[in-house]
């Protein structure tokens, strides 16, 4: 306890130094999964997301009279590797504040970590309940809730005709285990039966699962997984009969970069993922801009949702900045909390927040420091290397541009 007790007295006084000095350029931090066993194609869009996010904020004239350097780290989609990285970001980088963040277990590591160094932190894609609802002072959101996303998949689940059983494929991390238990009472909610395989995150080889999966003769697959698994998986069961062209199945979010997900899953058509962000019919002139800076540097045809995420993610923490007028942490963690930020993913707030409690507001108390309405999405693709830009929305009805097709198995 006492070791503990030290590193963050001395995380403190490191992040006070930087923010008394202020010195240029500006650092803010950014965690990211830029080695295995961690989603690597959602760290590497999201490290070129925030590069454009520096860029832009020093093309507006930076930040106090300063440049801003964003320091990104690799935290490999580990919770001990992202704890250090955090510690690294603060303790030696001297940054002022942090943004990024992929995977919810990292974050629940590193969270604290920020919060006694008082370090602002807005975390970009880590879905875990737990990171808003410890209630810490110093940690936001602009990710979904895992609870919201899972009532997505369960309600989606119900509009699938004939489906009466789901099997769901969960990673073995804290994204997985919530999300897989929460999508599961939505089902029952819904009368759908349901059954949960675990993995461990990064597996490769999925046959021994996929013939369990085959066994139990499943209605939908529903995949809680991140990244390159992802494509593993679903390669894998469409080779043996039971893929997106066999029954209905979602795909992770990493689909969306659709380039590696035709060479990887080649008989992945017909998958339907789960897209936070604006619809493309929705899109503001700040998304707009984004997606084509983001388009010309990296030769995608569209922006994925966790690279808009990351962008918000620094762009929102530069702004706070110029609004405190100060890089101290308490005073950026005001400006948080009033701010109205128009950015790629809409007009970002967080009404639940010190002068306005969870629990004063009658919600639940993950809500705060929370954005509570990020549009989440069901998209299909329709056709053998399509584009994500050209997928339909086909899901919830509100955000709807196209009607789903159904596998074969389906009965109308």
């Amino acid at each position: 306890m006492k070791k503990l007790l030290l590193t963050a007295s001395a995380l403190a006084l490191a992040a006070g130094a930087a923010s008394a000095q202020a010195a240029c350029p500006i650092k803010i931090g950014a965690t990211a999964p830029l080695s295995a066993p961690g989603a690597v194609t959602g760290g590497e869009a999201m490290r070129d997301a925030m590069a454009i996010a520096e860029a832009d904020i020093n093309a507006a004239g930076g930040v106090l009279g300063c440049e801003v350097q964003v320091v990104v780290a690799d935290d490999e989609g580990l919770p001990e590797r992202g704890r250090a990285v955090m510690e690294r970001l603060i303790a030696q980088d001297q940054v002022v504040a942090v943004g990024g963040g992929y995977h919810s277990s990292v974050g629940l590591a590193n969270m604290e970590v920020a919060d006694a160094a008082g370090i602002p932190v807005v975390y970009a894609e880590t879905w875990n309940d737990g990171i808003t609802g410890a209630g810490l002072k110093h940690i936001f959101r602009i990710a979904p809730l895992s609870s919201e996303v899972a009532a997505i998949f369960s309600s989606f689940a119900a509009t699938v005709p004939g489906v009466k059983k789901v099997v769901m494929v969960a990673e073995n991390t804290d994204y997985g285990l919530p999300a897989s238990e929460q999508t599961k009472a939505g089902l029952d909610k819904a009368g759908i039966a349901s059954s949960v395989y675990t993995v461990d995150i990064g597996t490769q080889d999925f046959s021994g699962i996929i013939e369990r999966i085959k066994a139990e003769d499943p209605d939908m697959i529903i995949q809680l997984l991140t990244g390159e698994a992802s494509y593993n998986f679903t390669q894998q069961s469409a080779e043996a009969g039971i893929g997106p062209q066999d029954l209905p199945t979602t795909c992770d979010q990493a689909a969306l970069e659709s380039g590696a997900f035709w060479q990887n899953v080649p008989d992945g058509n017909l998958c339907f993922v789960n897209a936070v962000g604006l619809p493309r019919a929705l899109y503001n002139d700040k998304t707009n801009a984004f997606v084509a800076a983001y388009t010309a540097k990296t030769g995608k045809s569209a922006a994925e949702s966790y690279a808009m995420e990351a962008y918000d993610s620094i762009m929102i923490l530069a702004e706070a900045m110029k609004i405190a007028g100060s890089t101290e942490g308490d005073a950026i963690v005001t400006a948080l909390e009033n701010i109205t930020y128009q950015g790629v993913l809409g007009e970002i707030t967080f009404p639940y927040n010190s002068a306005n409690p969870p629990a004063t507001a009658g919600v639940p108390d993950y809500f705060w420091h929370q954005f509570p309405n990020p549009a989440v999405t069901m998209v299909q693709y329709q056709a053998p290397g399509q584009l994500a830009a050209d997928a339909p929305n086909v899901f919830p009805p509100v955000y709807k541009t196209g009607e789903p097709i159904w596998p074969a198995s389906v009965q109308q």
